[in-house]
């Protein structure tokens, strides 16, 4: 999963291959497929009707669930409290008992004559109301939309199964207008148009649940474009309610991406396909708020804002996708039993949170630098700003396989985001630490190649059993590094790793951003006046200072967008991402007098924290950063 942070994205995600140790069909009188249908051509109050037939039961009582939790979101989603009119209905069309044992879970009794279940289903983007994310409405990825002019069929938000059957085939219809375009990776087995022409009902099959959630839709007024990288096909959906962006217009930077992210990972097997649905939200109280992206085996789910200017979205895109894709190499091909046989109603987490979402966001991180999409310096400043947040903003002496195996829970599951921060640092210092055993010669990726040819997608590890594998596999140096600060509690001292590389921290002019800096926003917000304001911090950046901006200034408006408590999300993110040479026009309050800066945007600096090399640096940590930056 890829989550946003106010007001900057911070990338990450997962969602992969689960093989559930479940018996097959045991309840059911015939081992046909599971048949399931979603009506978008009879939506009323933003509720789509769904229709399950399970077949004949041979069972006298069957408990049907939605998910509780979903793969890679590590929080809880309640899926079935989006239910409403859930009825069992009988072979002679009267309704069958049913009890709702939780929000998720209903049991229906005298299951032998049960026909069909058939309930409404509405759309969690539209819970997503100022507060509603504190509220543990589902991260806006792993969502579901339901309007006119766009459907994000997220599928674990409509379809549930039977607890003994999750093993079985489905077959699902979707009924909808027959001009919508439509998208998905699920095998399409038949389509049918209406009498009268207006409908199609297209009908795929998955061969079990774990397919049903591992595939999401996208129907609507979508632009699409399909294009192969190498060996992959990639299928762009973008949905842009008001036509800022397009499939088109992002082609270029998604191509560019994957083929770099092919050429870093060499070897490592792939898949034939893979989907990327990117909804862009137009910041009403309505729209999705929870931007970033949720990771599925061959396809992302992303969600940012559609103000955004073509190149913040370009760079978004390649730090959140880019993140998603490269989880083909863990938890894809390198996952625990947690994983692998996963509960979506009482699940149990891994203790290598760092290595799932950790690595995946160093190496989404890295590959940028060693395929020459970014620069040394723009590295450096990603990481220096991931030391930065992992320090300032959760509690940087917490044992991470503690905190891991116990995300759902407090005091842990407010320092989950931490592992797209320290978590992809802890996959640095192993990174490091290979090359110089090696003399530069293996690094976290062999690692990980080496642990994908030892497991595999179909082969899950030993939770308890991974860090000694590693140190086997590795160096005693690499397992005391993570006895010490993955299981331990003791604070990384980076130094001591930079210091390898001919690198230090130190403090200086450093670059920074236009609405964070040295990793805290410089502004804050006043609830009971609604207004958005600058802290004192605004005092040391070089760009609001030069244009005069101070202390306590309300932001009243941002190229004529007012600002608001309701839109500050999406409006501080276009300040995140100005960049030089863009014109820019401000309009503050000061002592109730507007103040306007209308100007060019320059680079922005501050004093700080920042990595650069050491003068001292020898041939030998030199030799050893460009096997570290480069391969």
């Amino acid at each position: 999963m890829t989550i946003k942070f106010y007001p900057a994205l911070i990338a990450a995600g997962l969602i992969l291959a689960s093989c559930s140790s479940t018996k097959t069909g045991n309840d059911l009188a015939t081992a046909s497929p599971i048949e399931t249908s979603i009506n978008l051509s009879n939506v009323s109050d933003d509720k789509a009707p769904v229709t399950i037939n399970p077949g004949r039961f041979v069972a006298e009582t069957v408990t049907y669930r939605l998910p509780r939790v979903v793969q890679g979101t590590y929080s809880v989603s309640d899926f079935g409290k989006y239910v409403d009119d859930f009825k069992a209905i009988d072979y002679n069309g009267n309704e069958l008992p049913v009890t709702k044992v939780d929000d998720n879970t209903w049991t229906i009794t005298n299951a032998k004559q049960l026909d069909k279940i058939t309930y409404l289903v509405n759309d969690t983007f539209d819970e997503e109301k100022v507060g509603g994310i504190g509220k543990e409405v589902p991260f806006s990825p792993s969502g579901t939309n339901i309007e006119p002019t766009n459907y994000v069929l997220n599928l674990h938000g409509f379809i549930g199964y039977f607890d003994s059957l999750k093993n079985n085939q489905y077959k699902l219809d979707v009924t909808a207008d027959a001009t919508f375009v439509r998208t998905s990776a699920l095998q399409t087995i038949n389509s049918t148009t209406s009498e009268d022409g207006k409908m199609l009902t297209t009908s795929y099959l998955a061969p079990r649940y774990f397919d049903i959630t591992d595939n999401p839709m996208m129907y609507g007024n979508l632009d699409v474009e399909e294009f192969e990288v190498g060996d992959i096909k990639i299928v762009l959906s973008v949905y842009s309610p008001n036509k800022v962006h397009s499939a088109k217009s992002l082609k270029e930077t998604v191509y560019k991406m994957m083929e770099a992210q092919k050429a870093y990972l060499g070897d490592i097997n792939s898949t034939p396909r893979y989907d990327i649905y990117l909804y862009l939200s137009e910041g009403k109280e309505d729209s999705p708020k929870g931007f970033g992206a949720l990771e599925h085996h061959t396809s992302t789910v992303v969600v940012l804002p559609e103000s955004m200017d073509d190149a913040a979205l370009a760079e978004s895109m390649t730090d959140v996708v880019s993140h998603e894709f490269f989880h083909i190499v863990t938890p894809l091909s390198v996952h625990s039993e947690d994983v692998h046989y996963f509960d979506y109603n009482k699940p149990t987490f891994s203790k290598h949170l760092w290595m799932y979402e950790g690595v995946t966001e160093y190496f989404a991180t890295l590959f940028q630098v060693d395929q020459g999409l970014v620069d040394e310096e723009a590295f450096y400043n990603k990481i220096m700003e991931k030391i930065q947040f992992s320090k300032q903003r959760y509690n940087d002496a917490m044992s991470f396989t503690i905190m891991s195996e116990n995300v759902l829970k407090e005091p842990y599951k407010d320092q989950y985001a931490n592992v797209y921060q320290k978590g992809a640092l802890i996959g640095m210092c192993i990174d490091i630490l290979m090359r110089e055993e090696s003399n530069g010669q293996r690094g976290n990726l062999s690692l990980m190649k080496e642990l994908s040819g030892k497991y595999g997608k179909n082969k899950p590890f030993e939770d308890d059993k991974l860090i000694e594998e590693i140190t086997a596999m590795t160096y005693p140096s690499i397992g005391e590094f993570l006895n010490t600060y993955v299981v331990g509690d003791i604070p990384i001292d980076y130094n001591t790793f930079f210091e390898k590389v001919g690198l230090e921290i130190g403090e200086g002019k450093v670059e920074t951003n236009y609405i964070l800096m040295n990793g805290a926003p410089i502004v804050s917000g006043d609830p009971q006046k609604g207004t958005i304001f600058f802290t004192d911090a605004v005092a040391e950046n070089s760009f609001w200072a030069d244009n005069g901006a101070l202390p306590n200034d309300v932001i009243k408006t941002v190229d004529g967008t007012a600002l608001t408590m309701q839109n500050a999300n999406t409006v501080l993110q276009q300040i995140f991402g100005w960049k030089p040479g863009q014109e820019i026009e401000v309009v503050l309050v000061r002592d109730g007098k507007e103040v306007t800066i209308k100007t060019t945007v320059e680079k922005t600096f501050t004093t700080g924290s920042g990595i650069m090399e050491n003068e001292d640096a020898t041939d030998a940590q030199k030799a050893l950063r460009k096997a570290w930056l480069k391969g």
